[in-house]
């Protein structure tokens, strides 16, 4: 049975001994009753092929792998049936209640409510994260615990001191028990790291585990290596969000993390990668966890995003940006300010946009600031290029974008784009991670070469040149979002594995 499935009612049908059923067709009624899920089936006779019978079945399913159609056997409930004359023969109806093959596509979410499973034994999980701040893999995190904190586990978050505590505070917003390990860092440290494997010990011995969870580079080599030296042995599951072997760091820097991820690995029973690049090069650099490898992409619910309406964004976008005509088209990014994020390569692509009325305003922050502010004034870039910060909630700011630009030389699954996707955005994005995984280049967003400023430049006046491509693309952005990049399956598969 394909997995997601749920049955609805507890009634046990039987099947009557008559005719064999050749064929059953079920087509879903999009326009009035796709909501109730309501199908119609037609089903012939074997022996007689000119009889024919109409049944209304009633199906609950979650929305299926990648937007696809995909076929599963459910438990059919008989709601009515009628009958009519084919051909001029006698009327009649074929008697068939059992098993039937439908082809479900795609929903909004279940059709009706499902009854939860009974409770048992609560399954306990401890969290490990590198950083305090949200990044991808906070981002990540959260979207998980928003969904299964209310569920049969029971739940601890350690987080690491470095960044601006912005994700301890949302752990709080869930009550969510959480602790600070001051001794885990984002750098490599010999003394803090072996303090920080020590911590984790404790906290594997004092809450005893049955999934040890670990988010990030540093995290991942630390948290399993405390596992292993655990008299409790807990699953331990490692999720990389980009590999650390990846960033622009000197090649000595990237070999000590290939050795180290390459070492590690195998203390651990489950690597979670979040892109096709990143598992190709597990499999090239020997890179295997005991139970194996396993790809699950990112999932957004782009409902449940909270925007502001267009015009109350660009409004408070003017208004951070200073004295700026509130007629501008604003090219704009949202990122934290590390060198993977390539943002002076979006800065020096301001040189070459040709729309006059436009400006570039880059919400986030972060050690690079500097750098950036002073390659905005070397340039004479000061009435042209915006940085903003970091508001709370500065997502919500994208709907006042005409463009959204990521300009990353390094990603895993960015989580940003699927929100500028949610937001209905035209995107240019460097071909890093995930992204060719995402948008389908010059369908739903363009795609770059990294550390290339012109090709961004040219790909924005694109877009901000012709108005109703921009529109398609942006609405083809949406349906890609919705039907590919599900939260609920995304949370589905990471539930599977705890």
């Amino acid at each position: 049975m394909a997995s997601g499935k749920k049955f609805l009612g507890k009634i046990k049908l039987k099947t009557d001994k008559v005719s064999p059923v050749r064929k059953t067709l079920t087509f879903p009624i999009f326009s009035i009753l796709a909501k109730s899920g309501v199908f119609l089936a037609v089903i012939k006779s074997k022996e007689n092929s000119g009889r024919w019978s109409v049944r209304y079945l009633m199906a609950s399913s979650a929305p299926p792998i990648n937007g696809k159609y995909e076929v599963a056997r459910i438990k059919i409930l008989l709601l009515g049936m009628v009958s009519w004359p084919c051909f001029s023969r006698p009327r009649i109806s074929v008697d068939f209640i059992g098993i039937c093959a439908i082809i479900l596509p795609q929903m909004e979410g279940y059709i009706n409510p499902i009854e939860s499973s009974p409770a048992g034994p609560k399954k306990r999980v401890l969290f490990v994260i590198t950083q305090s701040e949200f990044g991808g893999a906070q981002q990540f995190l959260f979207q998980l615990l928003q969904q299964i904190h209310k569920d049969n586990y029971d739940l601890h978050v350690s987080v690491g001191k470095d960044g601006d505590g912005s994700f301890s505070r949302a752990l709080e917003s869930l009550a969510i028990p959480h602790s600070i390990i001051p001794s885990l860092r984002r750098n490599i440290n010999p003394i803090s790291d072996l303090r920080a494997i020590s911590r984790i010990r404790e906290l594997i011995i004092a809450f005893q585990p049955d999934t040890l969870f670990l988010l990030s580079s540093k995290a991942g080599f630390i948290g399993s290596l405390a596992g292993k030296l655990s008299p409790k042995k807990p699953k331990i599951i490692y999720r990389i969000g980009g590999w650390s072997f990846n960033d622009p760091i000197p090649n000595w820097q990237k070999k000590l993390w290939i050795y180290l991820e390459r070492l590690s690995a195998g203390w651990k029973d489950i690597i979670i990668l979040n892109n096709k690049k990143d598992l190709n090069q597990a499999e090239q650099l020997h890179i295997k966890a005991k139970m194996g490898m396993e790809l699950i992409y990112n999932g957004i619910d782009p409902y449940r995003l909270k925007l502001l309406p267009r015009e109350e964004a660009r409004e408070k976008i003017f208004k951070l940006a200073g004295s700026v005509p509130d007629n501008k088209k604003i090219v704009g990014a949202l990122a934290n300010f590390y060198p993977t994020k390539g943002l002076e390569y979006l800065i020096e692509s301001a040189l070459e946009i040709n729309d006059h009325n436009s400006i570039v305003c880059i919400f986030g922050d972060g050690a690079e600031r500097t750098k950036l502010e002073n390659l905005i004034l070397k340039n004479k870039l000061e009435k042209k290029v915006f940085l903003l910060g970091r508001p709370p909630n500065a997502s919500q700011y994208i709907s006042g974008f005409d463009v959204f630009v990521m300009p990353s030389v390094k990603e895993g699954f960015p989580w940003s784009i699927l929100e500028a996707m949610s937001a209905k955005l035209p995107i240019v994005a460097t071909d890093v991670g995930a992204v060719s995984e995402i948008i389908q280049n010059g369908l739903n967003g363009y795609i770059v070469e990294p550390r290339n400023p012109s090709q961004i430049a040219d790909r924005i006046n694109s877009i901000l040149s012709n108005e109703l491509d921009a529109q398609e693309m942006a609405i083809q952005a949406h349906q890609r979002v919705l039907f590919s990049f599900t939260l609920d399956y995304m949370v589905r598969q990471i539930k599977e594995l705890l």
